[in-house]
């Protein structure tokens, strides 16, 4: 098996040890790691909308209402009392 040496930083080492299980080695908890996709770029969202219908479908539309119905009415910090 090869191997690669890597320097990190200390508060990088810390994380990566912390998130040993037992007897793990560090090649094992980097392998059981998730790691996001690299974050989407504006032309990357202009593909994805030009892509979709004109219109929201009937679903999206009833999650937004359900998502509505369940916000609740913010309230100003600034406003006395009886206003």
């Amino acid at each position: 098996m090869a191997t690669k040496t890597i320097t990190l930083e200390l508060e990088a080492y810390e994380k990566l040890r912390r998130a040993k299980r037992g007897r793990e080695s560090f090649s094992e908890v980097v392998r059981r790691g998730i790691f996001p996709e690299a974050p989407k770029s504006g032309a990357d969202l202009l593909a994805y909308h030009l892509g979709r219908s004109r219109y929201l479908s009937e679903e999206d539309l009833g999650a937004m209402e359900l998502a509505e119905r369940g916000d609740e009415v913010a309230v100003n910090p600034w406003e006395e009392e009886g206003e």
